[in-house]
């Protein structure tokens, strides 16, 4: 072969794995490279390196931070955070929020909005992943992300604090079912639904009360299992964790309490007769 058709060849190949490397990858590297715009504004449908960028309706925006009854105590990250909408109405409540998005040009145009709606110390922004991004500061999260990215970040939000609350615009976390859901009102045309979850305390295992030995299962925020006593094992039921609140049915008795690490304090309601306290330790 000629050295000529060599040098073809080899331009030919670099040029179809130039073709072919990842887009996001690309995109990432455009973005990092090339500085905002002047005057640059989104449009509707454009890729981003996960999603495409639509904005959530100003109404459901609302109707989300009142799903997570956020107040000026809270830590509220957004993750996917666009030109700012949720980290912007949180810091107009008080809160101190902060907008995790890739592309750099969204992150100086919230910074611009922030600036414009009298906000920004309030309301900052980072351009970051948000899969590597650390969140566990946060007392809310809020995201506008499809069902399978979603699904990718669970592990991570299951980690978080118990009672952090996270919304989602629209899209759940398969199994894990939410602990609320609201619609915005006709103010919103499209992409109306936001979801809730409370990260729940971890309690599977087993727990030692006066009553008897209790082993718990658990299964996101539902939890299931028996109270083994004198009585023998009997069966709990109706059992839920809200964040670190636990509250559980066993034999007609209503079981409420808070967890807090490796033991729970609360109060047991008979069927009959007046409400006890009641206590229990993990022992494994």
């Amino acid at each position: 072969m000629s050295a000529a058709r060599l040098v073809v060849r080899f331009v030919v190949l670099a040029f179809a794995v130039v073709l072919f490397m990842a887009p996001a990858a690309l995109a990432g590297q455009a973005a990092q490279a090339a500085p905002p715009q002047a005057g640059y504004r989104p449009e509707i449908g454009q890729a981003g390196k996960d999603v495409v960028w639509v904005p959530s309706a100003p109404a459901l925006v609302e109707k989300m931070l009142d799903l997570a009854k956020v107040t000026a105590q809270d830590y509220l990250i957004d993750l996917g955070s666009g030109d700012g909408p949720i980290v912007i109405a949180a810091a107009r409540r008080g809160a101190t929020a902060l907008g995790i998005e890739y592309n750099p040009e969204m992150v100086e145009l919230s910074k611009q909005n922030a600036k414009a709606a009298g906000v920004a110390e309030k309301a900052t922004f980072m351009k970051a992943d948000i899969f590597e991004s650390d969140f566990s500061q946060a007392t809310v999260i809020t995201m506008f992300l499809l069902p399978q990215l979603n699904l990718k970040l669970r592990p991570k939000l299951l980690d978080l604090k118990p009672g952090t609350r996270i919304v989602s615009n629209t899209f759940t976390m398969d199994d894990w079912l939410p602990d609320d859901t609201v619609r915005a009102g006709d103010a919103c045309e499209t992409w109306c639904l936001a979801l809730l979850w409370i990260i729940p305390a971890k309690v599977q295992g087993t727990w030692k009360l006066p009553q008897g030995e209790l082993n718990l299962t658990q299964q996101f925020q539902v939890i299931t299992g028996t109270l083994a006593g004198a009585r023998g094992a009997l069966s709990v039921e109706n059992g839920k964790m809200t964040g670190t609140e636990i509250a559980f049915t066993v034999d007609g008795a209503r079981f409420r309490g808070t967890v807090n690490g490796d033991t729970m304090t609360g109060t047991r309601e008979p069927v009959d007769g007046r409400s006890e306290p009641w206590s229990a330790t993990r022992v494994k």
